[in-house]
C-alpha cells in the first residue's frame, strides 16, 4: 500500500514536467510553427501551454519566474494571442500598415485586454535588425491586477512579408529579470527567419 501511495505522489509531481519538453543547446528550427529559428547555448524548457496558434513559450525556471514568448509569423488580421472573450474583450489585430513602432503598442493593448494589466509602460524603443530585417528593440514594465507583481520585459520584433515576428522576455523586476536577461539577449542574437 505504501508503495502505491508513493508512486501516486511521484506521478502527480512529475505530471506537469512530462507535459513540457526540454530544448537542448544547438539549432532549433520551426519555432512557434513558423520559419523562426534560434540556437540556444544552454537548456530551456518549452511549455506545453498554447497561448495561440503561432506562439511558443520557453522558460528556465518556470512561467512565473522567467519566460520567452515567440510569436512566429502572426498574419495580418490576427491577434497575438488566442482570444479568451472575443465578444467582450476583443484583442487588437496585426495590421498590414503597421509601423515597427506600433509593435510595442500592440503588445501593450493585448496585455491590457487579455491579462487585465492595469499598469504598463514602454520604457525604451530603438531600431534593431531581426535577421537583417528592419525591426524594433524595446523594453517595458507592467503588473497584472491578479498578482500585482512588478515585471520587466524586453523584446525584438519586425514585420516581414506581412507577418509579425516578435520575441519577448519577461520576469519579475525583483531579481529574476536581471538574473536571466543576458541569456535572453544571447538567444535573441541567434534568431533567424
Amino acid at each position: 500500500m505504501r508503495t502505491v501511495i508513493i508512486t501516486a505522489i511521484f506521478s502527480l509531481i512529475a505530471s506537469p514536467a512530462i507535459a513540457n519538453s526540454l530544448i537542448a543547446p544547438g539549432p532549433k528550427a520551426g519555432i512557434a510553427k513558423s520559419r523562426l529559428s534560434a540556437t540556444p547555448d544552454g537548456e530551456w524548457n518549452r511549455l506545453s501551454r498554447k497561448d495561440g496558434k503561432n506562439v511558443e513559450l520557453w522558460t528556465l525556471d518556470g512561467d512565473s519566474l522567467n519566460k520567452v514568448s515567440f510569436f512566429g509569423g502572426i498574419p495580418v488580421g490576427e491577434p497575438l494571442l488566442r482570444e479568451i472573450d472575443r465578444k467582450n474583450h476583443p484583442l487588437p489585430k496585426v495590421m498590414g500598415n503597421m509601423l515597427i513602432t506600433d509593435i510595442p503598442a500592440l503588445l501593450e493593448s493585448t496585455y491590457r485586454s487579455q491579462f487585465s494589466v492595469n499598469q504598463m509602460q514602454i520604457d525604451s524603443q530603438e531600431p534593431a535588425l531581426l535577421d537583417g530585417n528592419k525591426g524594433i528593440r524595446f523594453t517595458y514594465a507592467f503588473s497584472r491586477a491578479d498578482d500585482e507583481v512588478q515585471r520587466k520585459g524586453e523584446g525584438i520584433g519586425a514585420m516581414v512579408n506581412g507577418q509579425l515576428f516578435l520575441v519577448i522576455y519577461e520576469a519579475p523586476a525583483l531579481y529574476f529579470f536581471d538574473k536571466d536577461v543576458e541569456k535572453f539577449r544571447k538567444l535573441a542574437a541567434t534568431l533567424k527567419l
